[in-house]
C-alpha cells in the first residue's frame, strides 16, 4: 500500500512539473495560431505522462526494461498525439478563418452567409448567432431608408405646401399695400384662410415632432366611447355638409375606455378630415365602435375607391400622401402618421384594409378596467 502511495505521488509530482511547464507555454503563446494551442495541450498530456513516469523511475520502482518499454509506449503516443493535434487544431483554425471572410459582410453592409461545411459545437453556434445578428441589420438598414425616404419626402412636401400658400400672402399683402386690390374683405378673408392653414402645418409639426422624440405627455381619463365618437361626428359635421358626404354612425358601443380626451379627439378627427375629403360628393362615410377580444375597434369607412396594395404598409409613414390623384389640396401627409403615434402612445395600434368602394381605418384601444 505504501509503495502505491509513493507511486502516485512521484507520477503526481511529475505530471505537475510538466503541466506547470505547459501552462507557462501557454502564457507565452496566447496571441498565437489556435493550431498551436492544440498542440501544446497534446504534447502537456504526453509530457505529463512521460514525467511521471521518469519520476517513478528514478525512484527505482520500475527495472530498466520495464522503462525502456513504457518509453517507447510514450513515445509512439505522442508522435499520434501531436499529429491529431496538428490535424485537428489545422481544421478548427480553417474554419475559425472562414468565420472570420463570412463575418467581414458586416462592414461591407452585406449579409451573413455560414461557411459551408460541418464545425464545432461552439464555432457552429457563433455562426447562427451572426446569421440572426444579420438579419436583425438588414431590417434595421431597411428601416433606416425607409424612415430616410420618408424624411426627404416630407421636407419636399412641407416645402412645397409652405412655398404656395406664403407666395399667395406675399402677393395679396403687396396688392392691399399699394391699394390695387379690387375687394380688399376678401383678401383680408383669404389672408386668414391661409393663415390658419400654415398655423394647422406648424402644429402638425409639432405634435409629430413631440411623438417622435417621445415627450407626448397623455392625460388619461375614463370616458365612454359612444361621448367620444360623438364628440368627432359634431366636429366633423361642418365639413362633411361642404363636401356633400353623409356621416353614419350607428354601430356604436358604449366601451368604457382610459384615454386622453383631446389626443384621441385628434385621432378621430384626422380619420374623419381624410375620409371626408377623398370620399366623392353623394358618398358615405360610416364611423362604427365595437367590442373585441384584443379591446375596442374604433373604426371609420370611406367611399375613395381602395388604396393600392402595394401603397398600403406605407399609409402610416410620415410624409405620404398617395397618388396625384388622391392627394388633397391641402395637408402634408402628417394626419395618419399623428394617428398611429397618439395611439400607439396608448398601448393600441392603427390599421387599414381595403373594402368595397373604400377603404376602413381602425383603432384598436384597450378597454378600462371594470
Amino acid at each position: 500500500m505504501r509503495d502505491t502511495l509513493l507511486i502516485a505521488l512521484f507520477a503526481f509530482l511529475g505530471a505537475a512539473a510538466a503541466g506547470l511547464l505547459g501552462a507557462g507555454v501557454l502564457l507565452l503563446i496566447r496571441r498565437r495560431s489556435l493550431t498551436e494551442h492544440i498542440t501544446v495541450v497534446a504534447a502537456v498530456a504526453v509530457g505529463a505522462m512521460f514525467a511521471g513516469t521518469l519520476a517513478v523511475a528514478q525512484a527505482m520502482f520500475l527495472s530498466a526494461h520495464d522503462l525502456t518499454v513504457v518509453t517507447t509506449v510514450v513515445a509512439m503516443a505522442a508522435v499520434v498525439s501531436l499529429v491529431t493535434a496538428l490535424l485537428l487544431g489545422r481544421w478548427v483554425a480553417a474554419r475559425s478563418r472562414a468565420l472570420t471572410l463570412a463575418a467581414r459582410s458586416f462592414g461591407d453592409g452585406g449579409d451573413f452567409t455560414s461557411p459551408d461545411g460541418p464545425a464545432a459545437y461552439e464555432l457552429a453556434a457563433l455562426s447562427s448567432e451572426f446569421e440572426a445578428t444579420s438579419r436583425k441589420l438588414a431590417e434595421s438598414r431597411n428601416r433606416e431608408r425607409a424612415l430616410e425616404s420618408s424624411r426627404r419626402e416630407l421636407v419636399a412636401w412641407i416645402s412645397h405646401d409652405l412655398r404656395t400658400p406664403l407666395a399667395g400672402l406675399r402677393a395679396m399683402s403687396e396688392a392691399l399695400e399699394d391699394g390695387v386690390a379690387a375687394d380688399p374683405d376678401r383678401y383680408l378673408r383669404q389672408i386668414r384662410a391661409e393663415a390658419e392653414r400654415l398655423d394647422d402645418m406648424v402644429g402638425d409639426l409639432f405634435e409629430l415632432s413631440r411623438i417622435h422624440a417621445g415627450t407626448l405627455a397623455l392625460s388619461p381619463s375614463r370616458m365612454s366611447v359612444y361621448d367620444l365618437v360623438g364628440d368627432a361626428l359634431a366636429g366633423a359635421d361642418p365639413l362633411a355638409r361642404e363636401h356633400g358626404v353623409r356621416l353614419v354612425g350607428d354601430r356604436i358601443e358604449s366601451v368604457p375606455v382610459e384615454v386622453d380626451g383631446k389626443e384621441m379627439s385628434r385621432v378621430l378627427g384626422n380619420l374623419l378630415v381624410n375620409a371626408i375629403r377623398r370620399t366623392p360628393s353623394d358618398g358615405t362615410v360610416a364611423v362604427a365602435a365595437e367590442r373585441s377580444p384584443d379591446g375596442v375597434v374604433l373604426s371609420v369607412t370611406d367611399g375613395c375607391g381602395g388604396i393600392a396594395e402595394e401603397d398600403l404598409p406605407r399609409v402610416f409613414d410620415t410624409g405620404w400622401r398617395g397618388t396625384d390623384a388622391r392627394t388633397p389640396p391641402a395637408g402634408a401627409g402628417l394626419g395618419l402618421a399623428i394617428v398611429r403615434g397618439i395611439v400607439e402612445a396608448h398601448q393600441g395600434r392603427a390599421a387599414v384594409r381595403n373594402v368595397t368602394g373604400g377603404c376602413r381605418f381602425e383603432v384598436t384601444l384597450p378597454t378600462a378596467d371594470a
